[in-house]
């Protein structure tokens, strides 16, 4: 059967209107329903899985509470992340500072939560040393060597860089030790005059004892008497932990019904236990862009910028 020019021209037509008009009603659901659910992402920082199997109790609980549809995906790096909210296929995600303030400047993104460990919205870093040594205050660094984590480490090097800046310091050599347990190691042994990592404060045992939480507790199989060998001389300024952060454009009302919920979530025990076994986190906070400006003045203060580090 033959069928004319124009016939075959029609008919082309209709089908391809049939599929924008598909495409464009896909596009065009409303956020937050089963055709266009809000994109939400972890980025791994353990094991995907254990995220993964988490990650469902958090997502039934948002669908009960907010009435919205959900999409968890665990991508595989942070840059993937930040880009995805440029395209619109990222609503919200957990990330970390430097990515955060880089989604901010490139596409707008915004910090509506903190979260939380050992109670605190803020984290530092220390400077350590042996407690037989003579280095006692940052001062006694000049000329000494010390074991940084790593050039994009916060706590492990930007704080600790900043301080001694701040302090005119210039150690006489510095390596990189690329792990915070490393760094500790190193100082124990002796293979470096003093070392940074992060810190946490202690916390209580059943008998209400003080209980290591700092960047020593990693070696503690291996070092049962870190305690007691490597004592902190300085910590660092504080700066905001990581943020859940929100595309621009997302309707102030799904925003603050979505951060409620969460606020909820991690205050019973499925939230609590889901929330610590994927970062670590015992709770959230809200938060707004201002209080990162700190973070932005800390890495002007070292001459990087958010998209040098996420490039490491």
């Amino acid at each position: 059967m033959k069928f004319s020019t124009n016939f075959v021209t029609k008919a082309l037509i209709t089908v391809l209107s049939v599929f924008a008009v598909t495409a464009c009603t896909k596009n065009s659901a409303e956020l937050g329903t089963e055709k266009n659910p809000i994109k939400l992402h972890f980025v791994p920082s353990v094991d995907a899985k254990v995220i993964e199997s988490n990650s469902k109790t958090f997502k039934e609980y948002l669908e009960k509470e907010t009435g919205y549809k959900y999409e968890i995906t665990i991508p595989q790096s942070y840059v993937a992340v930040i880009e995805a909210f440029g395209t619109k296929r990222a609503d919200i995600s957990a990330i970390n500072t430097f990515g955060y303030l880089l989604a901010h400047e490139k596409y707008g993104a915004q910090a509506r939560l903190t979260v939380l460990r050992h109670g605190q919205a803020t984290y530092t870093g220390m400077i350590f040393a042996k407690k037989d040594s003579s280095i006692k205050t940052i001062e006694d660094l000049k000329d000494k060597k010390v074991a940084f984590v790593d050039p994009a480490s916060t706590s492990g090097y930007l704080l600790p860089l900043k301080m001694l800046n701040d302090k005119g310091i210039k150690p006489k050599d510095t390596i990189f030790a690329l792990k915070h347990d490393n760094a500790v190691s190193m100082v124990y042994q002796g293979q470096v005059d003093a070392g940074a990592a992060f810190y946490s404060p202690p916390s209580k045992d059943d008998k209400g004892n003080d209980v290591t939480e700092d960047a020593r507790r990693l070696v503690k199989t291996q070092y049962p008497d870190v305690d007691d060998k490597i004592a902190i001389i300085a910590q660092t300024d504080a700066i905001p932990n990581d943020p859940f952060i929100f595309r621009k454009d997302m309707s102030e009302e799904m925003k603050t019904k979505i951060v409620d919920a969460m606020l909820k979530f991690v205050e019973t025990p499925e939230g609590n236990a889901a929330f610590k076994a994927i970062y670590g986190v015992t709770g959230l906070k809200k938060a707004t862009d201002a209080d990162y400006e700190i973070s932005r003045a800390m890495l002007k203060s070292v001459g990087k910028s958010a998209e040098e580090l996420m490039k490491k």
